[in-house]
């Protein structure tokens, strides 16, 4: 296979506004291999630049228009992967540090000599290919690394997930609860405009929300009856536990950490961890909020039987603007009216063709 570079990497640039000097050396360099183009001035460099790579250029310092200082900077900003090296009559060593430093491979003065030019751009050459090569070798290094990353992170978050999923084995009157919340939370979302990041971080963090339960004594998880004040505070330090949990994993998904932290906040201010009030709570936070809450009343438990859906949207407009954020709460109902709209008018549809099927008899 090609070199991607290989089309290139015997092209040559020679800037001098002398013409007299610069035939020559495309002279020398054609000699050497190279594919040799000229330009009388900065400005012509750089539209035959913009046309065409180019491996290396050989550029004179003193030029009028751009100088050859002033050409060196754009060469380097623009092109980084031209090979520069400087040719001037100026000789003093402040001139070729200032054009090292700028970026330029090497500085030749004239009048030079033609064994001196073929060796520097040699070296140059050489420099070039090692500085790439380098350069390659890190992009393709530093995405193993990324890929691994992505790699390991999923396995973690599998894990945690796994765990969620057997916190929620060891209770069967909240099992499916994680996948409902998260279902309902991605529902809401889309349903107020979120964009799909935005979902599917919701999506996640109510998958989530409730694995700093794995920290909370089964007894008090599991007890078959109303919790008393201690066991309360017990089990509602499970959002910062799973905070703890996931944040060296999810550092970067601060929205999936604002859920799992946030999820048991009240928009009065009287919620854990942090007591936030109003718009100080995260909004995913405030839409993982009502679906969790949602899902917990319809749920069965040894001491209580579940709402019914009706009840349970009612109690979620009676706590809107202390509990829960009003615009989600309504947002939810809505969509639950919408719901049942639907599914009535299909059995009503279902209804009618069965009527007309046995008067058809």
């Amino acid at each position: 296979m090609t070199h991607p570079f290989e089309t290139e990497s015997k092209r040559c640039l020679i800037v001098d506004d002398e013409a007299a000097l610069r035939h020559p050396l495309a002279r020398l360099m054609e000699r050497g291999g190279f594919e040799c183009l000229e330009a009388g001035s900065a400005e012509e460099a750089l539209e035959i630049l913009a046309r065409q790579p180019v491996a290396l250029m050989l550029s004179d310092l003193c030029m009028g228009g751009m100088d050859g200082r002033a050409l060196l900077g754009r060469v380097r900003e623009c092109y980084p992967d031209v090979a520069v090296i400087m040719l001037t009559g100026v000789t003093q060593v402040d001139v070729a540090v200032s054009c090292l430093s700028a970026g330029a491979m090497d500085y030749i003065t004239k009048p030079f000599v033609l064994d001196e030019v073929c060796a520097r751009v040699t070296q140059a050459m050489d420099k070039r290919r090692l500085l790439r090569e380098n350069r390659e070798y890190r992009e393709r290094l530093e995405l193993r690394v990324a890929e691994q990353a992505v790699r390991l992170e999923e396995l973690y978050l599998g894990g945690i997930q796994s765990l969620a999923a057997a916190l929620e084995l060891k209770d069967p009157y909240t099992r499916g609860h994680s996948e409902r919340v998260s279902r309902y939370g991605g529902q809401i979302a889309r349903t107020l405009g979120l964009g799909a990041a935005m979902v599917r971080s919701i999506e996640l963090g109510g998958q989530l929300h409730d694995v700093g339960k794995i920290g909370v004594r089964e007894s008090v998880l599991n007890k078959p009856g109303p919790l008393t004040r201690e066991e309360y505070q017990h089990i509602m330090t499970h959002p910062l536990l799973g905070w703890r949990i996931l944040h060296p994993l999810l550092h970067h998904e601060s929205s999936v950490l604002n859920v799992v932290r946030s999820h048991h906040e009240r928009l009065d201010g009287s919620g854990v961890p942090d007591g936030l009030s109003g718009d100080q709570i995260p909004l995913e936070a405030r839409i993982i909020s009502v679906a969790d809450a949602y899902d917990a009343m319809m749920s069965r438990r040894p001491y209580r039987a579940g709402l019914l859906a009706a009840d349970a949207l009612a109690e979620l407009r009676r706590e809107a603007g202390s509990q829960f954020d009003p615009i989600v709460v309504e947002a939810f109902v809505g969509m639950h009216c919408y719901a049942g709209s639907v599914a009535l008018r299909a059995t009503a549809g279902s209804a009618s063709l069965r009527l007309a099927a046995g008067s058809g008899d």
